[in-house]
């Protein structure tokens, strides 16, 4: 069985909520993250993405001028490092959202997203495969 603490990353990137949209390009670019986990006294209160601040220069916001609080449309979804992934993918799927970040004790200790999903999966389907071509292959094969 898979566990979001399995999978997730840590070290997560976070932004204070009083940011501007280009504060936060900064802060994605300078770190090579795709997004940010923005954070107002220290907890979780939203996630903005590289599409969150293309999308808001797109519409013609000024950058500089523009804060992130106000991109901030969905209620902040979490999880726990126990979950299930099949459990944090249908959370995913239900509430129509990429990533979710992970809390411990009132901490944020990491982020787990489609991607990692995807990709744990697909290492598990390789293993599997890998098995059954095991389990089938004559006594006397040689690779």
């Amino acid at each position: 069985m898979l566990y979001v603490k399995d999978i997730a990353t840590r070290g997560v990137k976070t932004i204070p909520v009083s940011a501007n949209i280009k504060e936060a390009a900064v802060a994605m670019t300078n770190s090579n993250v795709g997004c940010l986990v923005v954070t107002e006294d220290g907890r979780p209160v939203g996630i903005i993405t590289e599409g969150d601040v293309s999308r808001a220069v797109g519409r013609g916001l000024p950058p500089d001028k523009t804060a992130i609080k106000s991109l901030l449309f969905k209620p902040l979804i979490t999880v726990t490092p126990d979950l299930r992934v099949e459990e944090a993918a249908k959370l995913m799927a239900n509430a129509n959202v990429k990533k979710l970040p992970v809390m411990e004790e009132g901490r944020l200790v990491g982020i787990i997203t489609q991607t990692d999903i995807v990709a744990s999966s697909f290492d598990l389907v390789t293993a599997l495969k890998e098995m059954v071509r095991a389990r089938y292959r004559p006594p006397d094969f040689q690779p």
